[in-house]
């Protein structure tokens, strides 16, 4: 195929893609499960675009892109916030996905049991549920920030921790049940745990010790350059994973712990690091789903409806509510209404079905199968837990309404976190006027300044006798919140718009 053509089929399908996501947030639709749609539409069952089922590449595409978005996510995670949730998100993200596993397996035996193949056998059964036990970080992240869902009692880092870091669990579940399979003979548990508590250990302490490093680095060398910081940033991403990975450590556990680090220290151009990786991380997404979706055949689901939606129920209304109250039994933080929301927010996405590659590029028996219900309970999962988050907040009253952040559109202007300011832009009407045209007219407050104005595409920076005219956008600055908002009450707008820093 031709490099040409490859890129042209790209570019349709990043830009269909980008299209639908917005449709996507005007209908309340998670804007992964667009992404899949889309992957599938132009798929082999679909237009026949591109016909595309190397299960080698898929992995490697979903084992990049799971780095960069899991890097990204502990790089916008406060530790200050996730502090409080650390016990509560380590239980869920070990004791929950193993309670999520055995119980889900469990069941699949006693309902496939007579079903023959790799899929009717215990181990078959336990590695089936393994492959979907974690809940999928790029899901979460990316739903509950798209949303802006404002959620009470620290609900929201408690999910974003568990997210981020249950995947070694679920990954060596899934690898040590794989060589069940191809090498026959009862489970050795003992074995397990034993790598298990291994990789656990190694990738934290990579992790964390890596992340020093990088942070170290980041702030000593000294590069003519900016652009490049971004990339280092990047660099050093690649170098935590693949070194965790020959140290037999967790690999995404490393990445993750890594990016919290380098996220919660102070360095050189962090707001254009962060932003960065913003980019890379939806770009990441957008192609491990896109790819995904190619990867499938939509005709081949058929065979698997009814077991596929039978685990789906299984899964979201029987073992991940258990699984959580289970492991939440202890927190008292958690009241009844708290662990239902965090039980629906179970979301399946990339790394189930990654997972479930992993088998297909082991050559497993039934490989096919467990791939294809693994897409059909991750489908299941985006529609209906996906779609229901905000509504189920709503309803369990777990919600709060939405802090207002406005975007300031005309200034591109943006201050270091440790500046404790509050920046916001209105537009000049008639009424300010009223008691003259000078900006010391205005009558601005103690504390604030007026430090850009915008007139047309023109910008400048005014002074206490520059006259204002009607349409003038004016970027003010404040020391804090509580002087930005009497600042916007004395002028009595109520087109400004306001941004909050913290």
């Amino acid at each position: 195929m031709e490099t040409e053509f490859l890129l042209l089929i790209a570019s349709v399908l990043f830009f269909v893609s980008i299209l639908v996501s917005k449709a996507g947030n005007w209908l309340g639709v998670p804007v992964l499960l667009l992404f899949l749609a889309v992957g599938m539409l132009f798929g082999t069952d679909g237009l026949r675009l591109l016909d595309f089922n190397n299960i080698q590449a898929a992995k490697m595409i979903g084992t990049l892109s799971l780095c960069a978005i899991l890097f990204s996510g502990g790089l916008d995670t406060k530790y200050k916030e996730i502090k409080p949730m650390l016990a509560p998100g380590v239980v869920l993200a070990t004791v929950g996905v193993l309670i999520t596993a055995v119980t889900t397996g469990l069941i699949l035996y006693l309902l496939m049991g007579n079903r023959g193949g790799v899929t009717g056998t215990v181990v078959g059964c336990m590695l089936l549920a393994s492959t979907m036990s974690s809940t999928d970080s790029a899901s979460v992240f990316s739903i509950l920030r798209s949303k802006g869902l404002n959620l009470k009692h620290n609900l929201r880092p408690t999910l974003e921790m568990e997210s981020g870091s249950n995947d070694p669990m679920a990954y060596v579940m899934t690898i040590t049940f794989i060589s069940l399979v191809l090498q026959g003979g009862s489970p050795n548990y003992w074995s397990a745990i034993g790598v298990l508590i291994t990789q656990l250990i190694i990738g934290t302490v990579a992790g964390l010790v890596l992340g020093q490093c990088m942070v170290g680095l980041i702030n000593r060398i000294n590069i003519d350059n900016v652009s490049f910081y971004p990339i280092l940033v990047l660099t050093g991403c690649s170098f935590v994973f693949s070194v965790t990975h020959y140290l037999h450590g967790n690999s995404y556990l490393a990445v993750y712990l890594a990016g919290l680090i380098v996220g919660n220290s102070k360095f050189v151009h962090k707001r254009s690091t962060r932003s960065f990786f913003e980019g890379i991380s939806w770009l990441c997404q957008l192609t491990m789903f896109l790819t995904l979706g190619l990867l499938v055949n939509p005709s081949e689901l058929k065979s698997v409806l009814v077991p596929g939606l039978i685990i789906s129920v299984v899964m979201i209304f029987v073992t991940r509510p258990l699984s959580v109250f289970v492991s939440l039994a202890f927190f008292r933080q958690y009241g009844f209404k708290d662990k239902v929301f965090v039980s629906w927010v179970g979301l399946r996405g990339a790394v189930p079905i990654i997972l479930a590659i992993l088998c297909k590029a082991s050559g497993i028996p039934d490989s096919d199968t467990i791939f294809n219900i693994v897409f059909l309970c991750t489908l299941v999962s985006l529609i209906v837990q996906g779609t229901s988050l905000s509504p189920m907040a709503r309803w369990l009253g777990v919600s709060e309404p939405p802090d207002e952040k406005p975007k300031i559109d005309n200034f591109d202007i943006e201050f270091p976190e440790e500046i404790k300011s509050a920046a916001s832009e209105i537009e000049i009407t008639r009424i300010m006027l009223s008691g003259g045209s000078r900006l010391m007219d205005l009558g601005m407050p103690e504390k604030t300044l007026v430090i850009m104005v915008k007139r047309g595409d023109n910008y400048f920076v005014p002074t206490g006798v520059t006259q204002l005219h009607v349409g003038d956008k004016l970027m003010i600055l404040t020391d804090n919140q509580e002087a930005l908002d009497a600042t916007l009450k004395h002028l009595n707008t109520k087109r400004s718009k306001t941004r909050r820093r913290r």
